[in-house]
């Protein structure tokens, strides 16, 4: 993804402005503005959505057969959608976060962290119909167009990740994809995708009862201001009281009943109910870590890693305690473990350069960073890019590199900055 693909999404909507018109919305049949087309709205989605993947935790790739079973949940729904013909994908997270999100074109995504909390397949449903009524409805579009997002600043620099230890840092298209991921929807999108949503689960015979107890779940967690629902599914989708009344009007008016499921999607979670204390483990290790009991982080992460030694995210944070430890040659074989297992995930890659680097190992250090940068760039490579350039005496990729980092906020593009200087002597 090229660094300023953000700033052309918005160069397209300015453009677009000039020339807009109304459209008809092919959920409500309402007419309303469009200034970003169904083509360019598909490619966003498209782009965007592996890198946001990545910076929400990354693929949940040990278990390939309940990412095919949430995949065939959702296609069931979207073909009874408004919008069959949506290239939809659905993909399960690795993240314990308690959350799911579409983008534009049918980009939808569940963490393992939600998964777990639900009890049927109709639950499951609920969540998937609700994301594709966003995705069918064009809402993150409507947002984009509006300027709700874009606002925030389309390129990205500085936006704030939840869960992401490189809040901040991350640059480009990859952070527009999560702003449209993270941003909490409006009461109205809100209505709109659960009345949508309990109609395409009862016309793919699932309970849309379930719809209202899952609202309802939502609601006495967030009266109970349940932490890891606060930081997921709440902050996106807020619950309250009227939806859950009018979700129930709806299921009263269209008649309860339907497919639940509950003993296909436990026997489906089962795998992941399995290799929960390895999570638990690995969650309470991040924590100690952060508050320096660095010991107890490590004792907490072998754990982990006894229960499900083909995690990545446990070797790499492992890796993380022996960095702190300043032990680089240990962490190193826990980074090549990690990127061995998930080659595909920039933060492993990313910690891995930064790791090479300090042990002076420039080459597997470039070459771990611009890995890093093909998914998600960040300024933090873009930096240490521009000094590896430096030791190799190549002045000119040095100054491409630090132009770049200086294009972010913050301590970084400082550094970036005075090293520009430091270069090219303006």
């Amino acid at each position: 993804m090229n660094i300023h693909a953000g700033l052309r999404y918005l160069t397209v909507i300015v453009v677009l402005a000039f020339v807009s018109g109304c459209s008809v919305n092919p959920v409500t049949g309402e007419k309303q503005l469009s200034l970003i087309s169904e083509s360019q709205e598909l490619s966003i989605g498209s782009e965007q959505y592996k890198p946001t993947q990545q910076t929400q935790g990354g693929q949940f790739y040990l278990d390939p057969e309940l990412n095919r079973y949430v995949s065939e949940v959702g296609q069931k729904l979207a073909k009874v959608s408004d919008r069959p013909d949506l290239p939809y994908e659905f993909v399960v997270l690795n993240s314990s976060v308690p959350n799911a999100w579409a983008l534009p074109g049918g980009k939808i995504a569940i963490n393992r962290g939600l998964l777990t909390e639900l009890k049927d397949e109709a639950q499951l449903a609920s969540i998937l119909g609700h994301e594709i009524v966003h995705a069918a409805a064009r809402h993150s579009v409507q947002r984009m167009q509006q300027g709700t997002l874009i606002s925030l600043g389309v390129a990205g620099l500085g936006f704030a990740l939840s869960d992401n230890e490189w809040a901040g840092l991350i640059m480009g298209g990859a952070a527009m994809g999560a702003q449209l991921a993270l941003a909490q929807y409006s009461q109205a999108d809100e209505l709109e995708s659960d009345h949508y949503g309990i109609r395409y689960m009862k016309e793919a015979g699932y309970d849309p009862q379930a719809a209202v107890e899952l609202q309802e779940l939502f609601v006495r967690l967030s009266e109970g201001r349940e932490t890891s629902f606060i930081e997921g599914m709440f902050a996106t989708h807020p619950p309250s009281q009227k939806r859950v009344r009018e979700n129930q009007e709806l299921v009263d008016k269209i008649g309860a009943g339907g497919y639940r499921g509950r003993d296909v999607y436990q026997e489906k979670l089962s795998f992941l109910r399995d290799r929960q204390p390895a999570y638990e483990a690995h969650e309470e290790a991040m924590k100690l870590a952060s508050n320096d009991k660095l010991d107890q982080a490590l004792a907490r992460v072998n754990e982990a890693i006894s229960i499900e030694p083909e995690e990545a995210a446990f070797y790499s944070l492992r890796g993380r305690i022996y960095r702190a430890k300043d032990n680089p040659e240990k962490a190193e074989a826990d980074f090549d473990k990690a990127t061995s297992l998930y080659p595909e995930m920039f933060a492993y890659q990313l910690h891995s350069g930064l790791n090479a680097l300090e042990l002076n190992k420039l080459d597997k250090a470039k070459e771990r960073l611009n890995k890093a940068n093909e998914t998600v760039p960040t300024s933090i490579a873009f930096l240490r890019l521009g000094d590896i350039a430096v030791k190799q005496n190549r002045r000119d990729d040095a100054i491409r590199y630090y132009s770049t980092a200086a294009e972010a906020e913050g301590e970084i593009a400082q550094e970036a900055q005075q090293k520009l200087v430091q270069l090219t002597g303006n």
